[in-house]
């Protein structure tokens, strides 16, 4: 591989590396795996790379190689039932801190919302509103990585949506106080 290919992984590298991360991350909810899943991403793209390929656009390959980890690894997860997901004090006790500055608890009511509903989806769901919502990818992007048309994706989404509404009137709003509690 010329040097100049070895540059332009590495500009893939800064330019989606947190992005490829958050995606792992919202659809496994462990950091250590998410990393570990962004990783082999990588490593596969650079193989692929390797192997002589034309990569047209970098930025799908890699979602394309990370969503089907994390496929494989939701078929892991549902074959071994003591590979569970994770209670959130065992997501906390593994450095899960979603709002680490504690002036901040509203947020960590929010987050917490959006963590239910995300849990109330199963994975292709899960993935569409992340990778429309989160990673900021439209329709058509979406359809490329996931080799769908355009017109599936969006009614896709447009579903996942709804069922996102529904989940949140499902979720429970703490009563509100005038005063932040003592942390």
């Amino acid at each position: 591989m010329p040097h100049s290919s070895d540059q332009q992984f590495i500009r893939w590298y800064d330019d989606y590396a947190d992005a490829i991360f958050r995606h792992c991350y919202y659809r496994v909810f462990d950091r250590e795996r998410a990393r570990e899943l962004m990783q082999e991403t990588y490593t596969r793209a650079w193989e692929y790379v390797r192997s002589g390929k034309n990569v047209e656009n970098a930025r799908a390959l890699l979602y394309r190689i990370a969503n089907n980890l994390v496929i494989d690894e939701a078929r892991k997860r549902s074959s071994n039932p003591t590979y569970a997901t994770s209670s959130l004090e065992e997501l906390h006790e593994h450095g899960f801190d979603p709002v680490s500055r504690h002036d901040h608890l509203h947020e960590l009511v929010t987050t917490d919302e959006v963590r239910r509903i995300l849990e109330g989806l199963n994975d292709d769901e899960r993935s569409l509103i992340l990778m429309r919502y989160v990673d900021g990818f439209g329709p058509q992007d979406i359809a490329r990585i996931l080799s769908e048309t355009p017109n599936v994706i969006s009614v896709r989404l447009h579903r996942c949506v709804q069922k996102c509404a529904r989940l949140k009137s499902a979720v429970p709003t703490p009563p509100k106080t005038s005063e932040t509690p003592a942390l």
